[in-house]
């Protein structure tokens, strides 16, 4: 009996972990179904994105193959197996298949409006994932307004996403005049580390960025600021090092033969599920920490719902009695006891 109780008491401590609380809230709440679903748009809206950022880049840069090769270097760490950077079986395309200059323009105007309808669909699946972790219904805005809204948070998100390339490029170009100046070789294990340290902390800081418009912004759950931190760093942190890993992801697909034919599109698909599974995570940690101190997100939701759950009641509630039954009436409760 007493190791029955042992086992109970240490169940019943493992149950009320956060972490454990958070899994379990995330499972309760389909949170794995509503990522597959925002990485399957994620996986349509990249290589849109990525024809049509070659389609500008291509008439902006097409004479600089430095400049070239800086953007696919940096599109291959922000999306590993993406660019096959380090040959042809190193990704899903081959930057020199891509065309360049002026006849690029044709094709990437028509790859716009892929892009559009695939991001914006991505915008909105992940801005009703995170309302339905935080338990509230879908927004009720002007449709219209929603996808101009949701244009300018994907343009944003875009910008942002440019400037860590732009920052992630010019940390490593500084780390390595520094290793040279301390006589230190970049390919040693010293460089190594301090060039993906430095790659690492931009990729935090900006994911943090991207992750804080998510939240707040995009899904409009109005959290206080020090749960939105916790549940950002969590979040950044996750996409940060997934970022590392997302080669050896791809190179486990490479080597499944059930799906060697097209193992650089079923990567890129596992890379973007754990991605979406890292935003929804995080998004769930800060759900708890909602739940736990009893904070009202939305007031106007609150009250609604405060108002159905009244009106449910009433109406299942039993009639009164009158107060002064008449003489049958008595008889018959009297004869019922």
């Amino acid at each position: 009996m007493a190791l029955k109780d042992t086992i109970t008491a240490a169940v019943a401590w493992v149950q009320r972990r956060k972490p454990v609380r958070v899994v379990v809230r995330y499972g309760q709440d389909r949170g794995p179904i509503l990522a597959s679903g925002m990485a399957y748009q994620a996986l349509f809206a990249v290589f849109a994105g990525l024809w049509v950022g070659f389609s500008i880049a291509g008439l902006v840069v097409s004479r600089d193959a430095g400049l070239q090769q800086v953007i696919v270097d940096a599109l291959d760490q922000a999306v590993p197996g993406l660019i096959a950077a380090d040959g042809p079986d190193s990704g899903a395309i081959d930057p020199e298949d891509l065309p360049t200059g002026i006849a690029f323009s044709i094709s990437g105007l028509i790859a716009v409006f892929g892009l559009l309808f695939t991001a914006l669909g991505w915008l909105a699946s992940a801005r009703d994932s995170v309302r339905t972790l935080f338990d509230l219904p879908p927004a009720t805005t002007n449709p219209v307004l929603q996808k101009l809204v949701d244009l300018g948070l994907g343009a944003a998100l875009a910008s942002l996403l440019l400037v860590a390339a732009g920052l992630s490029f010019a940390g490593t170009t500084a780390t390595e005049f520094v290793l040279e100046w301390l006589d230190i070789d970049t390919r040693s294990v010293v460089g190594f580390v301090l060039s993906r340290t430095v790659t690492l902390v931009v990729a935090v800081i900006v994911y943090g960025l991207a992750l804080a418009g998510i939240y707040r912004l995009l899904a409009g759950v109005k959290v206080p600021a020090r749960i939105l931190r916790h549940g950002v760093t969590i979040g950044a942190i996750g996409l940060a090092v997934l970022t590392v890993l997302g080669g050896l992801l791809l190179g486990g697909a490479q080597n499944n033969p059930l799906i060697a034919s097209f193992a650089v599109v079923a990567g890129l698909l596992i890379y973007y599920n754990f991605a979406s599974q890292v935003i929804l995570i995080a998004a769930t940690w800060m759900a708890v920490d909602v739940a736990d101190e009893g904070i009202v997100i939305d007031e106007k939701v609150f009250a609604s719902r405060l108002e159905a759950a009244r009106a449910l009641v009433a109406a299942h509630e039993p009639e009164p009695e009158p107060e002064n039954p008449g003489f049958f009436a008595r008889l018959f409760r009297r004869r019922g006891r």
